[in-house]
């Protein structure tokens, strides 16, 4: 279990790290797709969905950055910690494996933070939080009607595709769980009024994935122990790779800029 947090500050900071970390390495995973899509329509609606959780990303550290006051600037977040110290979920760091591991975990992701932003854009007493909010609800709608889409498409679709989505659905929704547990700094982020409860999103998500599943001819498992040390910097070893090839630049080449 996390070790609890100091400080309010220091709270904060870490609540928001953990959102912006989980659209850093999902827009990373979603890069990897440049030149391997299946068809070129999917080859610019995989990038543009990468770039909107980057740009979600960069605003957040942005304002963490500003919130901490000590002069790291988003590059410093995004490139210059060590593994341990990234607090994304585990769900966004899984590998790609094929086209329908990639469009069922952006359907997971994009149907919690939907729900998430809109409730941060109607509840946050942080102006900037809300800003950043406003964007991103209208950027994760498409995200989740375009992977819905592809979910049903696939799972109802040739018995190939759907063997591949079911097995999808086999690997990945044990990492869903994670989405809902609240860290130490993001209960206290939640206490005072700044992000909304993970929990009170949980009715509208599972109606989404049960719903996404109907159409698609797909069940869900039975899980009995979710996977989960993702926000306490505890990773998979896809992890440790996905970061060497993240910061490759900015490690070999320092302080380089566009």
């Amino acid at each position: 279990m996390a070790a609890a947090v100091a400080s309010a500050e220091d709270a904060v900071l870490r609540a928001i790290l953990e959102i912006a970390d989980d659209g850093l390495i999902l827009g990373h995973r979603l890069s990897e797709w440049c030149g391997h899509a299946p068809m070129l329509e999917e080859e610019l609606a995989l990038a543009n969905m990468g770039l909107d959780l980057l740009g979600q990303a960069r605003a957040l550290y942005a304002h963490a950055g500003a919130l901490e006051g000590k002069g790291r600037t988003e590059d410093d977040f995004a490139f210059l910690r060590r593994e341990r110290d990234y607090v994304n979920c585990l769900l966004v760091e899984r590998d790609n494996r094929d086209f329908a591991h990639t469009m069922l975990r952006q359907l997971y992701f994009a149907a919690f933070m939907q729900p998430f932003w809109h409730a941060t854009v109607q509840t946050s007493s942080d102006e900037t939080l809300r800003g950043i909010a406003a964007k991103a609800d209208k950027e994760m709608s498409y995200h989740l009607r375009h992977s819905g889409e592809w979910v049903i498409r696939m799972g109802d679709g040739t018995e190939e595709s759907a063997a591949r989505m079911a097995d999808a659905v086999n690997e990945l929704h044990r990492y869903t769980g994670e989405l809902f547990m609240v860290s130490p700094a993001r209960q206290q982020a939640i206490a005072a009024g700044l992000l909304p409860d993970p929990e009170s999103l949980r009715d509208e998500w599972d109606e989404t994935i049960a719903t996404v599943f109907r159409a698609a001819k797909l069940e869900l498992p039975e899980i009995r122990t979710m996977q989960k040390g993702g926000r306490d910097g505890i990773h998979g070893e896809d992890m440790g790779h996905l970061l060497a090839e993240l910061q490759f630049m900015q490690r070999a080449y320092p302080g380089q800029t566009w």
